[in-house]
Formats: C-alpha cells, structure tokens, sequence
C-alpha cells in the first residue's frame, strides 16, 4: 500500500513544496489508500522515477515484491510458467538470505531481480544512513540494478542518492492484494482499470497477499493475452 504519513521527514516537508500545500495534502490524503498513481502524486516525488515504461506497444510489466517466500514465491512462478509469462521480482534481502534456493528459481526461470531493501524499510521512519546501508546490504545477494522503495515511500536526499547506482521502479497501479479488506475480485478489478501500454502492475508474493494474487493473477493474465498485450520484464 501506498503510506501516507505526516512524520516531519516526510515528503512534504521538503524544499519545494509550500506549506499550503504540505497542509492540503496532509488534512486530505492521510491514510489514504492509492491503488494507481494519479499525476499529483508523481509530482509529489523527485524526477526520474519509472512509473510507466515509455511505450506504444500493447506490452505490460507484472512485478512482484517482498519474496522469495516458500510457498507463496513457487505458486507464483508455476502461474507464471503455465502461461509463460515472464515477471520482474523486487526481492527482500533478509528473504533472499534465508530462502536461496526459491531465489534461484527466480533467476533460473529468466525473471528479473530487484532490490526492495534488506529489512523492508519504511524511509520515513528510517535515517539516510541506516536506509542506504540497508540497501546495500539487500543488493550484495541480489545484485540488481532496479530498485523499489518499500511501501512506496521515498524522500528527495535518499532518492537522489540510490539514482546514483539505481533505476527507481514505481509503479502503474497496485493490485491492492495485500489488503484483508478487499477481495480477488476487486484486487483484478484494480489491476485491469490501469492497463495500458507500458503500465506497471504490482502483486505481491507474500503470505499476506497470497489468497488474492492467486485469485487475480491468473486471471489478470487471461485478460491481458485476450487484449492482445505481452509481458515484458524491467531492465
């Protein structure tokens, strides 16, 4: 889920923003759930950040974060394999680190592996240091250039130092399949509203999220193939 927060190093206290604005956002969008990524919210984050991939082809990016999970992580892939579809995989490092074998499945299968921090940190409740140290400790096993931030959150200082070594992967639209409150029916419904071409679509290979993805993915599949689209993976 994309957080919304009012810590005094959040977002909108940085340069750049006034306070009215800083004060609208905060009386309107706290604990907000956002599913896609509205324009004003891309404002909100530094430049540079991927989003959407630039593109006319009907191509689409399914991603996946906070795996390898036993479990979870292999339904994922056998759902992926039964269609052939390949995906990109931003992996928790402390995951990576105690579940390797699952990691190489990723890596044997021809997916694409990102860094999604080692403890799954929160950088608005994280200093500078401590959360580039936990980026890096993440990327010493899974060694990728992509990066994506945990619960979405960034601020200006950190994104512009990961920009040095990474390429920040946001996202098109979130299935919503790590929320108990909604269904799989409504997890797909939010995934198809926000494809088009080039769109990044988020699922998630947890246990939290497992009931819903297994539910959604297939399906979502089904749908994009019926439309014409392929699935490409980040580089």
């Amino acid at each position: 889920m994309m957080e919304v927060s009012t810590r005094d190093k959040s977002i909108f206290e940085k340069p750049g923003f006034t306070s009215g604005i800083c004060l609208y956002f905060r009386n309107s969008i706290q604990h907000m759930e956002i599913y896609s990524a509205p324009f004003w919210l891309r404002l909100l984050y530094p430049r540079q950040l991927l989003w959407r991939v630039p593109t006319s082809r009907r191509e689409v990016f399914l991603t996946f974060d906070d795996g390898p999970v036993p479990g979870v992580t292999p339904l994922v892939l056998g759902i992926l394999n039964k269609y052939d579809v390949k995906a990109t995989f931003f992996c928790v490092g402390e995951n990576v680190q105690k579940y390797p074998d699952i990691f190489s499945m990723l890596k044997k299968g021809g997916h694409a592996i990102g860094n999604h921090t080692f403890h799954h940190l929160k950088a608005w409740k994280s200093t500078r240091e401590e959360y580039l140290s936990d980026c890096e400790q993440a990327n010493a096993l899974v060694g990728s250039s992509l990066f994506r931030p945990p619960h979405g959150q960034l601020n200006r200082r950190i994104a512009a130092l990961l920009k040095r070594k990474y390429k920040i992967v946001m996202w098109s639209a979130l299935s919503g399949d790590y929320n108990q409150n909604l269904d799989g029916e409504q997890c797909l419904s939010h995934a198809i509203r926000h494809t088009r071409p080039g769109a990044i679509i988020v699922f998630h290979d947890s246990l939290k999220a497992q009931q819903r993805m297994e539910y959604a993915l297939p399906l979502y599949i089904e749908y994009c193939l019926s439309e014409g689209y392929s699935f490409g993976i980040l580089e």
